[in-house]
């Protein structure tokens, strides 16, 4: 059995409720509730493999409308003792997948300015959520296979929250056709 996982409702809105083979987890957005979600959901059962869908902010201008494989993740909202922004004091500066993919940027905030963007770009992600580093780092606790994949939704600048409202549903088909064709439901 897998675990098909997503922050919010409105990102499965185009799958059914019942997906053959896949249990479903809506975590709430954020690390913490995505952290303590994911926890308790592992905590009692076992899963073959965690499948995360959702959408993302693109802050590479080279990243369209599309739907992408997450290599690993780190977060743009931390600071270590030593003042070095997106390194944790205790957690790895990043979690990796050993996939082919983009880097994403994972924060407890919605990015929607370009000021906010240009501290998180030279971090070296090409999209920005809030969840993503909490799911990879607890399922890597678990020993539980994990797979991300983001479609982007907005370019998280200015206006951004209008531009996910706008795209979430558009999102949630690109995601669901993208799980028919690597899972055949």
């Amino acid at each position: 059995m897998k675990l098909l996982v997503a922050a919010l409702e409105s990102e499965l809105v185009a799958f059914p409720e019942d997906l053959p083979g896949f249990d479903r987890l809506v975590t709430g957005p954020g690390k913490l509730q995505a952290t303590y979600a994911l926890t308790r959901a592992l905590d009692a059962t076992a899963y073959d493999e965690i499948v995360v869908v959702g959408t993302a902010g693109a802050i590479d201008a080279r990243l369209d409308a599309d739907v992408y494989e997450i290599a690993g993740a780190i977060q743009h909202d931390v600071t270590d003792i030593d003042g070095i922004v997106g390194h944790h004091v205790s957690l790895p500066p990043r979690v990796e997948l050993g996939v082919d993919g983009v880097v994403i940027a994972t924060g407890d905030h919605f990015v929607d300015d370009a000021e906010a963007v240009a501290v998180i770009r030279p971090l070296g992600a090409g999209l920005v959520d809030m969840e993503t580093y909490a799911y990879i780092w607890v399922a890597q606790r678990f020993g539980v296979p994990i797979r991300v994949l983001k479609a982007v939704s907005d370019r998280a600048q200015d206006g951004a929250i209008t531009d996910w409202h706008a795209a979430v549903t558009a999102c949630s088909r690109q995601l669901r056709d993208r799980i028919r064709a690597d899972y055949g439901v």
